[in-house]
Parts: C-alpha cells; sequence; structure tokens
C-alpha cells in the first residue's frame, strides 16, 4: 500500500506550525521544506510547503493562502497512554489561543482539530456490560479534556 500523507493547508504560517508540533510530539522533526519560485503567488523565497513527521507519521503542511480553513471534519486522534499523556497533548496544543471542545476535542491555535484520547477511555466504552459503557459515557459526555478518574468511578457505578 503507498503511504498516505496529510497535506495541511495553512494560511502561511506552516513552519510555525510544523515547528510547533515538532515540540509537542516526541521523537518529531522538519524533514524538508520547500520554497515559492520567483513566478508564483507568493513573494519568491516565501516557504510553500514543510515535510515533517510527529513520532512516525508524516505530514505535509502547505502555504496556500486564506481560501481554505480547517474544520472539526477532520480530526487527529492522540492515543494516550494515561493521564499524564492527556495532560500533555491537551495543554500544549490549546495554549498560545488554542480552544476546547467536548469530550477530548480541541482546537489548536492554528486551526487544526485532534482528539485526545486516553486508550483506558476506549477500554470502558466497550466493557462487555453495555451499563458500565453506558455510565461512561454519561461521564464522559459532560467532560472537555477527558480525565480517567472520574471514568473509572462511573464504570465501577
Amino acid at each position: 500500500m503507498p503511504a498516505l500523507t496529510p497535506c495541511l493547508w495553512f494560511d502561511m504560517n506552516a513552519q510555525e506550525a510544523a515547528e510547533f508540533y515538532a515540540s509537542v510530539f516526541p521523537n518529531s522533526k522538519i524533514l524538508s521544506t520547500s520554497y515559492y519560485p520567483e513566478d508564483g503567488p507568493f513573494p519568491p523565497g516565501t516557504v510553500l510547503t514543510v515535510e515533517f513527521e510527529l513520532d512516525g507519521s508524516r505530514f505535509t503542511g502547505l502555504n496556500g493562502g486564506p481560501q481554505f480553513t480547517f474544520s472539526e471534519a477532520v480530526s487527529f486522534k492522540i492515543d494516550c497512554g494515561d493521564q499524564d499523556e492527556v495532560d500533555h497533548y491537551w495543554n500544549s496544543l490549546i495554549a498560545d489561543g488554542g480552544e476546547e471542545s467536548q469530550c477530548g476535542w480541541l482546537k489548536d491555535r492554528f486551526g487544526v482539530s485532534w482528539q485526545v484520547v486516553p486508550r483506558r477511555l476506549m477500554e470502558l466504552l466497550t466493557d462487555p456490560d453495555p451499563k458500565v459503557a453506558e455510565r461512561v459515557s454519561d461521564v464522559m459526555m459532560k467532560m472537555r479534556k477527558i480525565e480517567i478518574a472520574p471514568l473509572e468511578e462511573a464504570a465501577r457505578g
């Protein structure tokens, strides 16, 4: 299967976004940068694309201008092992202008949507006892950032 690489259209701040994401996710780096040529729609030497890797996943950031914006219709799910990871990603991604949403969703300061989800939530939502899953779901629906302890409490009834 060919590699799939999400391409994110930014309003002229792809380099800043890539550097920010690389600072948030471990084992991340900028791979390459291309620039607009003399006959491009933006001044020559302006960043055109930034190829970057976030903990093994490749992305392309494109400086395309203001014509298109991000929406919640596409988001990136971060599978977190524990509450410390949830807290790290949540706090980092909402810093400096990000926005909290519901049920573990947020938008970062660039408008990209993320789901910060502890693995334990998914385990509890798929519990063989449907009453456990229902109680956990009810509690989760009232949260912004997902907190594992109240979910565990709900699971116990």
